[in-house]
């Protein structure tokens, strides 16, 4: 269990930055809420905290119909848990589809000993800990979509809305129709609202994103970022607009299958990287040598839709600027992406594996390594990004950039990075104490240079 002492002080205070990091139960009523709520605060006494909301629904407690704890944002599992449960965490919530047996064995360990792990950790069964996690997200479109009963079910992996309406009875107390704030007219677009931490530096991510759109793929405006996506086969299209005084992103998604959408709405957070927990990553910037006045607050890790996109950005980055990158990113999309009356997506890696790429004008050993790096993503979808060290003409910056754009992770140190060296020339800087938030730390000494 965490140390709940700290969390005192962050209830009473409503501090928006600890929002989803716990939850707060109170005993008399049975309801469970985030830090942020507004209603008024309960006695210490009549409190216990929980770092999960399927914790503190494991214990009896119910969601309060105010604050909506399953609108908060992600919780970080760097908090005291074991590395195998914030793995074995991270997969129930992002494949309600697969079971706790697939789950173990993704993870390489027995279903028992996967069991006996979540017990100990967390009080709480895996299976249990799936249940919860899908409620949450059901009742999350319940209030924050224009779905259907039936298309949440679905979208939520229930095997129809009765199912869905008898485990939320069971949990919760209340029906589907009692959750939903007002009934919404089903339509062919889909509308979601997404939380964030705050602060949120919107500026310098939508400026980020808007110097690297691909033309006819990606639209960034003043309040949004919108792109259309292959998802399972089909093209998908989103917007993403921002409403600070909400601390959210209301989601507008053009979407044939359901079933995709909890997908779809994990992979947009990445993006956008809407659960950065800024006040942790703040304390270790300042710690490895960064001042306060140099920190852009709120800064964010701008994502790239895939891994391979972003590979194939990273080896038209080298050694252009970044306008003659995106020309070049641009043209590789315009010359293979698929035809489309709608708008383009980014091409797949059989399309660049099948082309001689002969239309770029580029040296012939980075076309070599871009048409290398696409067979290799199409005849191993599944490989880690760290098997393309392997590949001619991919090296660490690589590696590096494609994990800290493709996959948001967050302690990618980009030292071998131009502008970072003549930075670490200037700033009297020790990057190890910013982990493991290191992507963070590339991010600011490239907005400071």
């Amino acid at each position: 269990m965490f140390d709940t002492s700290r969390f005192r002080q962050a209830r009473l205070s409503r501090d928006p930055r600890f929002d989803g990091s716990f939850f707060v139960a109170v005993k008399t009523t049975k309801i469970f809420c985030r830090p942020i709520c507004p209603a008024n605060p309960p006695l210490e006494k009549n409190v216990e905290y929980f770092q999960f909301a399927q914790q503190a629904m494991q214990h009896g407690y119910r969601p309060c119909l105010r604050c909506h704890p399953d609108s908060a944002p992600t919780s970080n599992l760097w908090q005291g848990t074991d590395t195998t449960v914030k793995r074995a965490s991270h997969l129930l919530h992002a494949h309600h589809e697969l079971s706790v047996t697939e789950i173990a064995n993704k993870l390489g360990i027995g279903e028992r000993y996967l069991r006996d792990l979540f017990q100990r950790q967390l009080g709480i069964s895996p299976k249990q800990f799936q249940l919860f996690d899908q409620l949450l997200f059901a009742k999350q479109l319940l209030h924050h979509s224009n779905l259907s009963v039936e298309q949440i079910a679905q979208s939520c992996g229930f095997a129809s809305a009765r199912r869905l309406q008898i485990q939320l009875k069971k949990v919760t107390g209340l029906s589907p129709v009692q959750i939903r704030s007002r009934q919404n007219k089903v339509e062919q677009q889909i509308c979601v609202s997404l939380p964030y931490r705050r602060p949120f530096a919107w500026q310098a991510l939508r400026d980020f994103l808007a110097k690297r759109a691909i033309a006819g793929v990606e639209q960034v405006e003043a309040d949004s970022y919108a792109r259309y996506v292959q998802c399972n086969g089909q093209l998908v299209w989103f917007k993403a607009t921002i409403h600070e005084h909400e601390g959210c992103f209301k989601i507008a998604i053009t979407l044939d299958d359901v079933t995709q959408l909890a997908k779809l709405l994990r992979n947009i957070a990445r993006v956008l990287d809407l659960n950065a927990d800024i006040q942790q990553i703040n304390a270790n910037l300042l710690a490895s040598g960064l001042a306060e006045h140099q920190l852009i607050q709120g800064l964010r890790v701008p994502g790239v839709w895939d891994v391979f996109e972003a590979g194939c950005r990273a080896i038209l980055g080298q050694q252009v600027s970044v306008t003659a990158a995106i020309n070049l990113i641009t043209q590789l999309t315009q010359e293979l992406s698929d035809d489309s009356a709608l708008g383009l997506t980014f091409p797949t890696p059989q399309s660049v594996a099948q082309s001689d790429l002969s239309f770029l004008r580029i040296p012939q050993s980075r076309r070599q390594s871009l048409h290398a790096l696409a067979v290799w993503c199409w005849q191993h979808p599944d490989a880690s990004v760290d098997d393309w060290l392997a590949i001619k003409g991919i090296g660490p910056w690589t590696i590096s950039y494609t994990k800290l754009r493709g996959l948001s992770a967050p302690d990618e140190w980009l030292n071998t990075d131009l502008v970072i060296k003549k930075q670490l020339e200037q700033y009297q800087i020790n990057p190890e104490l910013a982990a493991p938030w290191r992507s963070y730390l590339t991010l600011q000494l490239w907005n400071l240079a």
